[in-house]
């Protein structure tokens, strides 16, 4: 086996990197084995010959050829410019170190002085009336983006790094701690809040009772007296507020008071909502300031076999009426004893729904006369209503047939035996375009316009204790007076 010396590595690596298109010297080399190695006479002697062809070779000689290029390889040039940019990138280093660590100074003492107002507040709420507890979050996340920045920037991950994130994470806890303990500035706002709020209510009621004061002395009826020849008109909306969850994206439920409210439960309000039509939960709340307050005296959650569906929801008698889902029948929840039962209705379709609800089969109601329930017949679509025996009972008592479909109309309610249904006009204007009445079996098309708050709404539905109209107009509570023709 033939073994080659340095020199023969140095020409064979030359042969596979030098290029063919450049002009080129010869320069002829003999490679030896180490049995027949020359002196280096010889081996001059051998270099010398540049050029020779056919060159007679013993057994144990090769010839091998080398190409050079002209040009020399310019090698002290390239470790000059080598040693430079090693210069220049050291000395861009020391000043971006100097930049960044100006500026983790300036942060640094920032966020010091954010340490210090908020020892402050900790040690004494006196000191301060109002304090914005968002404003201060937005700050704290701010310092968190400007250190992973930095960290990003220099590429490091010093302990220094993880103490300021523990340190922003930590005063960010204390933040939501004021707020949850802030008892001279939250509980404050809210108080003055209900204030006014319950001062707004007054006013409306004085307006209200001035009012019904002046239609009973015009008309001669009262709140529960049925007196009339039917709804005259509709007043403007009232906006009570945004619901409980304090988001318009709840915008499948209802609200109100108790149709038929027990003694000592006038004053009670309910309201249940979701994001969609499905509800689980739904809250009580004991008068209007807790309302307000959005402070519910008791929640209850309903089981799964027993959720909602739909948005028509009542309270009549201390009993929440409602549609429950899969499959789709009357719902009653008793809220004295916390239970609920469930019955199917006859003939009624879960095919054809308001145009404001999918899937709302089953929209009960109340009025001076009793509980209500109206749904679209199973075979034409067209609505139903039935009046229920009592609020005890699941059993129809009687039915009526009207000559409108159910997806016509928006949504309906029921008023002193006769049904109202509503309609779109534009996305600011609702109107009742059809009544029929249940005493006399009459139909009647009419147009009684009134406004909407925002253009679509879940539920609506009339109470007899204070002839108001109740809606949950796309996640808000609103109210509308109902005026009523003279007899």
């Amino acid at each position: 086996m033939r073994k080659f010396n340095a020199m023969t590595m140095i020409v064979h690596n030359l042969m596979k990197t030098l290029p063919f298109s450049i002009q080129l010297n010869t320069i002829q080399f003999y490679l030896y084995t180490k049995r027949s190695r020359p002196d280096s006479s010889s081996l001059s002697r051998r270099l010398a010959t540049v050029g020779r062809k056919n060159s007679a070779l013993t057994s144990d000689q090769c010839v091998c050829h080398v190409y050079l290029p002209d040009t020399t390889f310019p090698a002290d040039r390239l470790q000059h410019v080598q040693e430079t940019s090693k210069d220049l990138i050291v000395e861009v280093d020391i000043q971006i170190n100097k930049v960044y660590e100006g500026q983790l100074e300036v942060y640094l003492n920032q966020l010091k002085n954010l340490t210090v107002r908020l020892s402050m507040l900790q040690n004494s709420t006196e000191d301060y009336i109002k304090l914005d507890f968002e404003l201060l979050r937005a700050e704290l996340r701010d310092f968190e983006a400007l250190v992973s920045q930095l960290r990003d920037s220099l590429s490091s991950s010093s302990p220094i790094f993880d103490s300021l994130y523990t340190e922003i994470h930590n005063m960010t806890d204390i933040v939501n701690q004021l707020e949850s303990y802030d008892k001279s500035n939250l509980v404050v706002i809210r108080a003055e809040f209900a204030e006014l709020q319950r001062k707004l209510k007054e006013c409306q009621e004085d307006v209200q009772f001035g009012f019904l004061l002046n239609t009973a002395n015009m008309f001669g009826f009262f709140p529960g007296n049925c007196n009339h020849t039917g709804i005259m008109s509709i007043s403007k909306p009232v906006v009570i507020q945004l619901n409980a969850h304090l988001s318009p994206s709840y915008r499948y439920g209802g609200w109100g008071k108790d149709s038929k409210p027990q003694p000592g439960h006038e004053s009670m309000y309910f309201y249940l909502a979701n994001t969609s039509a499905t509800v689980h939960d739904f809250s009580l709340y004991s008068d209007y300031e807790n309302l307000i307050l959005r402070s519910p005296f008791t929640t209850y959650s309903l089981p799964s076999s027993a959720v909602a569906t739909g948005n028509n929801y009542i309270v009549y008698n201390n009993k929440l009426f409602y549609q429950r889902k899969a499959p789709y029948m009357l719902g009653k929840w008793y809220l004295t004893n916390p239970s609920g039962v469930g019955s199917k209705i006859p003939g009624a379709s879960t095919e054809f729904s308001y145009s404001y609800s999918d899937n709302q089969y089953l929209d009960f109601s109340a009025d001076e006369t009793g509980l209500w329930v109206i749904y679209a017949s199973d075979n034409n679509g067209k609505m139903v209503l039935g009046k229920f025996k009592s609020d005890s009972s699941s059993s129809l008592e009687r039915t009526w047939y009207t000559g409108i479909l159910m997806e016509m109309a928006g949504n309906a309610f029921m008023a002193c035996g006769v049904m109202y249904a509503t309609r779109p006009v534009d996305p600011k204007t609702e109107e009742i375009f059809y009544a029929y009445d249940t005493k006399t079996r009459e139909e009647k098309h009419l147009s009684i316009p009134f406004q909407k708050f925002q253009e679509t709404y879940t539920n609506l539905h009339y109470n007899p204790t204070d002839q108001k109209l109740y809606m949950y107009n796309n996640g808000y509570y609103v109210t509308y007076n109902v005026r009523f023709n003279k007899e």
